[in-house]
This record gives C-alpha cells, sequence and structure tokens, in this order.
C-alpha cells in the first residue's frame, strides 16, 4: 500500500511539472512590429494589483548634480555605459544600469515617451509563436512576465523602456533594442516620467 501511495504522489508531481511553462527569457521577445505585441492601445487592461516577486537584485542608483548640457525632464540613455540618466523637472539627477540592444540591434536619436503601462501583457507576435510554438498567445503580468511590472513606450509604441525577468541581464547588450531596467527601478522611473518626456539615445 505504502509503494502504491509513493508511486502515484511520484506520477501526480511528474504530471504538474510537465504543466509548468517558463517563457523567460525568450531572446528575440522585443522584435520590431508594427502590430506589437502589447500595443499602448490595446483594448485589454492591465489586471487592477499584482504583487511582484521578492529575489531581485537591489537598484543601483545614484543622484548626481543637475548637469547644464542636459535639459529638464529628459531622459538620456548612454549606450556604451549601460546607463540611463534621468533629469527631474526640479533639475535632479538620477542613473541608472540598464540592459541595451544587441549588436545590430541598437537605435540611436531623440524620441519621446508616448505612453505608459502598469503590469503589460505579453503578447508575442505570430512570427515570434512561429519561432518558438511553445509560446502562448498571452503572458499575464507576473514573475515570468518578460516586460516586468511597467513599460514606458516610446517611438510610436515600438521601442519601450521596461523591466524584466532576467535581471542578471542589466549591464549587457541583450535585448532586441529595448532597455531593459530593474524591477524598483523602472517602478520609480514609470512615476517620474509622462508622456511627452524627451529620451535621447546616445552611443
Amino acid at each position: 500500500m505504502r509503494l502504491l501511495v509513493l508511486f502515484a504522489a511520484a506520477l501526480f508531481l511528474t504530471a504538474a511539472h510537465a504543466r509548468a511553462q517558463v517563457y523567460a527569457p525568450y531572446d528575440g521577445y522585443e522584435e520590431y512590429d508594427p502590430y506589437g505585441y502589447d500595443d499602448p492601445y490595446s483594448p485589454y487592461p492591465p489586471p487592477p494589483y499584482y504583487e511582484p516577486e521578492p529575489g531581485y537584485r537591489e537598484p543601483l542608483q545614484e543622484q548626481r548634480e543637475p548637469s547644464t548640457r542636459i535639459g529638464r525632464g529628459t531622459i538620456v540613455i548612454a549606450t556604451r555605459e549601460h546607463t540611463l540618466i534621468h533629469t527631474t523637472s526640479s533639475g535632479e539627477q538620477f542613473a541608472y544600469p540598464i540592459a541595451v540592444g544587441r549588436e545590430g540591434k541598437q537605435w540611436y536619436g531623440s524620441t519621446r515617451v508616448v505612453s505608459k503601462r502598469m503590469h503589460p501583457e505579453w503578447r508575442p507576435t505570430a512570427s515570434m509563436r512561429q519561432k518558438n510554438p511553445r509560446l502562448p498567445s498571452v503572458v499575464m503580468p507576473g514573475p515570468a512576465n518578460p516586460l516586468g511590472t511597467r513599460a514606458i513606450y516610446l517611438a510610436d509604441g515600438l521601442l519601450r523602456i521596461h523591466g524584466t525577468n532576467d535581471p542578471s541581464s542589466i549591464g549587457t547588450n541583450a535585448s532586441s533594442g529595448c532597455f531593459r531596467m530593474y524591477r524598483e527601478d523602472v517602478e520609480e522611473l514609470y512615476d517620474m516620467v509622462q508622456p511627452g518626456t524627451l529620451v535621447i539615445v546616445q552611443r
């Protein structure tokens, strides 16, 4: 009888493990697509509340003296330094470590914040799902979501500053063009920036 119980328990655990899906990190989820997986104008609203999973590394945050070269209310992304610098409207500066695009996927120039979303859903495009058939049509907010808990949309939604479910990628060239931040950092930046904020991406 005891052997039968042990066998049944092992069978249950094996089945539960088989159903578990992990979607992270998927290399290429940030590919540009005019019909993006997480359209900022999507009719699908985020859930009202999500409690982030603990265990992320503490953010590297530094307050600097205001720079006369950077206008107030501006975000500057220094690609080579893997650093995002936000100058507030009052002149305070905050520097955050980020992940940037891989070689050949980097973009430079000026754009603006067009929209923001808390707890964004991840909607892989058809081409992404063709490359990886295990991907679902949508990943709801949670620890497996590659966009993390916040997304700040740039360039009409084709580029984003967002969180990540792969904090080990911060400080590297890891994405397909978007800018990843630690959870605590992107949540702080999200609260400070508004649509219309100037974003300058430097080499």
